[in-house]
């Protein structure tokens, strides 16, 4: 198996290591992850300017790796178009949980997602955050389960895993938590006094049994397939009907 590794965090990211190195047990592993963070840039890519790619500064032992000068959805069109054969695409291990409505702006995602639009399987993995970073020696234990309960399939494209901080093992496959949020922008001033703003949100709905996010609160590493096609289905069938019955 040939399996392209890449994140938003960029190629010094101790989550990056982690995964390339669980992902080393399944076949050949190859990195190519952003030069720089590139975290919520969703599905971004680069078309004003060239992308160019070099050697990892950092050493993989065993694993050619390269940093590139752009978003994580340009990491994979590159990787993919530069080495032959690529199975599936691993996107993290992200410093920070990508749950819920995170999916539509989470750069980790869109990596693995571009990798299903190239006809590929993609599989996304995110840890959630405290006061303190991840301990990824001690997450490598849990990434290893994880895969294993997911690299041979070969049917499911899309997968989003999401670790708890402190996992206690058990792997549960959980919808979506697609909440409302109570949007708002804080004004303030910098040292300089210049004007600047934050975009901050506050749920305004209470977290729902079975979801990714009930999951990992419940300290359970959480697994969601996830499909390309937006289209409200349901609403759609209703206007069809509608419409077949004038």
């Amino acid at each position: 198996m040939k399996i392209l590794v890449t994140n938003d965090d960029g190629i010094y990211s101790p989550g990056l290591a982690c995964l390339a190195r669980a992902a080393s047990d399944y076949g050949e592993v190859i990195v190519m992850a952003p030069d720089v963070e590139q975290s919520s840039m969703g599905q971004a890519i680069t078309s004003a300017k060239p992308i160019t790619y070099k050697t990892s500064p950092i050493h993989f032992e065993g694993m050619e790796a390269y940093r590139v000068s752009g978003t994580p959805a340009d990491c994979v069109a590159l990787g993919t178009h530069l080495f032959d054969g690529i199975d599936v695409v691993l996107s993290g291990i992200n410093i920070g949980a990508n749950l819920g409505n995170s999916a539509w702006h989470s750069g980790t995602l869109s990596a693995a997602r571009q990798a299903v639009l190239f006809g590929l399987r993609g599989i996304a993995l995110s840890v959630s955050v405290g006061e303190t970073e991840p301990d990824f020696e001690a997450l490598e234990t849990f990434v290893k389960p994880a895969l294993e309960e997911v690299i041979h399939e070969n049917d499911l494209r899309l997968l989003n895993i999401n670790f708890p901080q402190n996992p206690e093992g058990e792997i549960v496959w959980a919808k979506q938590s697609v909440r409302h949020y109570d949007g708002k922008v804080i004004d303030q001033k910098d040292p300089m006094g210049r004007q600047h703003y934050w975009f901050t949100v506050t749920p305004i709905e209470n977290v729902e049994e079975g979801t990714d996010r009930w999951a990992v609160r419940h300290g359970k590493t959480s697994i969601t397939p996830m499909i390309l096609d937006l289209t409200d289905q349901e609403y759609f069938a209703e206007k069809a009907k509608k419409q077949k019955s004038k």
